[in-house]
């Protein structure tokens, strides 16, 4: 059931990377273009690296899950 629910996290924030991916390319298109100010491109930056590292910690404990098993 654990490996099960880290799998589906796992997916989740992957998913969630592919979101933020799309963001980062609609924002420098519209917005740095745009004319939107400097300070938001760190936004973006930030959220990727928060679904970085999310993905990273999820994928070591679904392998610390599945090796216990």
């Amino acid at each position: 059931m654990g490996i099960g629910f880290s799998l589906f996290v796992v997916i989740v924030a992957a998913l969630n990377l592919v979101l933020d991916f799309d963001i980062e390319v609609k924002e420098w298109r519209y917005g740095v273009q745009g004319g939107a100010p400097k300070y938001m491109e760190w936004y973006g930056a930030f959220g990727l690296m928060v679904t970085l590292i999310w993905l990273y910690l999820e994928i070591l404990r679904l392998l610390g899950k599945a090796r216990r098993r």
